[in-house]
């Protein structure tokens, strides 16, 4: 389908994501929500693509939900989107669950103000750089409203509780060197390094390693912070270990390791995922 609201480009193995309302600052509404689900699906599904950056066009990463239903802004019932608490799935939750379950590295690339949703967006992706322009900010509380995107779950984990708690009760914005003191972001670069930085980082991933190794990767990172005990994580990287020593891309590597020579793996997160994956379905959401 050919996006409205959104701008999805492949470049050397690397897919672009750009949101795509400069004029509205790239505030979320449903048709964007709706396309960066069917952006995170298409990057997912395309062997072709080894990893993912998300930045914004024009002056702002994400200002956040757009506000021009007024009052009635975030109230579902109201706009006909749902009809009782249970029946309510928050929409930012969809999206930052999809990246979560991604078999591809996502790397933020936060070119101006993130706010509201423009910073939850981020959380659930590997890496975040962010410009020196940029402004973040937990603003809930202040448009009376509690956190969303399962960002309750996330950024403690990156932050850890007491800088969570501070920059949500608060509600204020904050500039790119408080995120990275915090934790939030892991770089902060000049404006027009923002990008090539991006590209820089997500060419390194696509060139030099394996599709397999790094799907795999990335779900034992995220999957073993909920773990109760590092024998968890053993129980799955001793499959996988098992699995992976065994394959065509180990082989491959340790050859052209010996060799001196580019490595050329072969498998695909489409069809060559192990067949203990995944291994945590009888603990997935709704």
């Amino acid at each position: 389908m050919a996006f409205t609201e959104i701008r999805y480009e492949v470049a050397d193995r690397v897919a672009t994501l750009t949101l795509q309302r400069p004029e509205k600052l790239n505030a979320l509404t449903p048709t964007m929500l709706d396309e960066l689900l069917l952006a995170f699906a298409r990057a997912d599904a395309d062997d072709e693509v080894r990893a993912v950056i998300v930045t914004g066009a024009g002056r702002a990463f994400c200002a956040g939900a757009d506000l021009a239903a007024g009052a009635s802004t975030f109230d579902a019932e109201a706009r006909g989107r749902a009809h009782s608490a249970e029946e309510h799935r928050d929409g930012g939750g969809r999206v930052t669950l999809r990246i979560f379950e991604l078999t591809k590295p996502v790397i933020a690339a936060i070119n101006g103000p993130a706010v509201g949703f423009g910073v939850t967006l981020t959380l659930p992706m590997d890496v975040r750089i962010a410009s020196s322009a940029a402004r973040l900010g937990f603003v809930f509380a202040r448009r009376g409203v509690v956190p969303e995107a399962c960002s309750t779950w996330f950024l403690p984990r990156l932050v850890g509780i007491g800088r969570a708690a501070e920059w949500i009760y608060t509600g204020r914005v904050f500039d790119a060197e408080e995120a990275q003191r915090g934790g939030l972001v892991s770089r902060v670069v000049a404006p027009e390094a923002l990008l090539p930085a991006a590209r820089e980082l997500a060419r390194e991933i696509a060139d030099h390693t394996s599709a397999i190794s790094v799907a795999l990767a990335r779900q034992m990172l995220w999957r073993m912070l909920g773990a109760d005990h590092p024998r968890e994580a053993h129980r799955v990287d001793s499959q996988a270990m098992f699995w992976t020593g065994r394959s065509a891309d180990a082989r491959e590597g340790v050859s052209a390791f010996l060799e001196k020579r580019p490595a050329r793996f072969t498998l695909r997160p489409s069809k060559d995922m192990p067949p203990f994956y995944p291994w945590w379905t009888e603990q997935a959401p709704e």
